[in-house]
């Protein structure tokens, strides 16, 4: 079984190829501002891209008629429970008026769905970030009106779930696993017997990022909100100026790192140091969830090939359970995985 998969990001879109589990071509498109200019809305974008992946792959040496299916990227749907979906028309009507906004993962899907066409081929997206299997009370928030949401994640934090559940030797529906993603967002999720039941997400709550706030004081925001700053200026300074960026002014954890630990930056240090605080703390609340019976902590995403970070984590919460670290993210395996499980044999779920 041959699988196309696509990634679409705000300057980029990842493609490959892969034959069964292996791959066998990578590429990343690199989109210019340029480039993007013209395009008013994300989704405007769809003709432009798709005309460079067909280039992309027939210069690889390959048709659309060479594969069994498209998996794409999923983006900003409605709340679903994770799986391999089949993409429909409902999901491209959502897609082209977004629920929850414009993404460029959005693309992924109607890509996916427009080359898979071409060849009468099956398209499919995976664990997109709107997964939401949190129990109703997990969605309870303190004040009517506003529910807490899913939105995290959920590729990588799957992937990487079922990945911890072979090295314990059990199924991953039979699991009970904290795992902890650390890249340029953060998310510390409680799966249980195959359910993400609660999520920490750096874009409403929990730990800080690189540029994200976290869990801020209440009555600060009120005060942000109310400094004169309009409504798309707070969002730009809470979603892309904050977290460990407001500190020390870097999106660079390895730049943090360094100074931190190097050179003995105070700051940086500082950030360093709250920030594997702040993790800790979320895994703690998620032990809560899981009525501490953990079977293992897992730390996954590009800032858990950090030795010093991962181990001053450990330092807080070695003792709850044993720590699996599975680094980095493979989400373009992940989405292939996804599309092969249906392939061969799982049934595809309905939007």
């Amino acid at each position: 079984m041959k699988i196309l998969v696509l990634n679409p990001g705000a300057t980029s879109t990842k493609i490959s190829i892969f034959e069964e589990e292996e791959e066998i071509f990578k590429t990343n498109i690199v989109h210019s501002a340029e480039d993007l200019a013209p395009y008013v809305h994300i989704i405007d974008q769809g003709p432009y891209r798709k005309e460079l992946i067909l280039k992309t792959i027939q210069d690889a040496g390959y048709q659309m008629s060479d594969f069994n299916a498209v998996c794409g990227r999923g983006g900003l749907l409605h709340h679903i429970p994770s799986g391999t979906y089949a993409i429909s028309d409902k999901v491209i009507a959502d897609v082209k008026d977004p629920p929850y906004g414009e993404h460029a993962s959005n693309l992924g899907v109607l890509l996916a769905k427009e080359l898979g066409d071409l060849a009468g081929l099956p398209s499919f997206f995976v664990d997109p970030v709107c997964v939401d299997e949190m129990s109703e009370v997990a969605h309870v928030s303190g004040f009517k009106g506003m529910q807490r949401e899913s939105f995290f994640h959920a590729l990588n934090q799957k992937s990487i779930a079922r990945k911890a559940a072979k090295i314990l030797g059990k199924p991953y529906e039979e699991c009970r696993m904290i795992v902890v993603h650390m890249g340029g967002g953060v998310s510390v999720a409680a799966h249980e017997n195959g359910l993400c039941v609660d999520v920490y997400n750096v874009k409403d709550e929990g730990a800080f990022g690189m540029d994200r706030g976290g869990s801020l004081p209440v009555n600060a925001v009120i005060n942000l909100c109310f400094s004169g700053l309009t409504k798309k200026e707070v969002k730009k300074k809470l979603g892309v100026e904050a977290g460990a960026y407001s500190y020390v002014g870097t999106k660079d954890f390895r730049e943090v790192q360094r100074k931190a630990l190097e050179e003995n930056d105070p700051d940086c240090r500082l950030v360093f140091d709250a920030m594997a605080y702040q993790l800790s703390k979320d895994i703690g609340a998620m032990a809560a969830v899981l009525r501490f019976k953990v079977d293992a902590i897992v730390y996954t995403g590009g800032m858990a090939y950090s030795d010093p970070l991962t181990e001053a984590i450990t330092g807080y919460v070695g003792d709850l359970a044993p720590v699996i670290r599975l680094p980095g993210e493979e989400e373009m395996r992940s989405l292939a995985e996804g599309a092969l499980r249906v392939l061969h044999g799982e049934r595809a779920k309905v939007y």
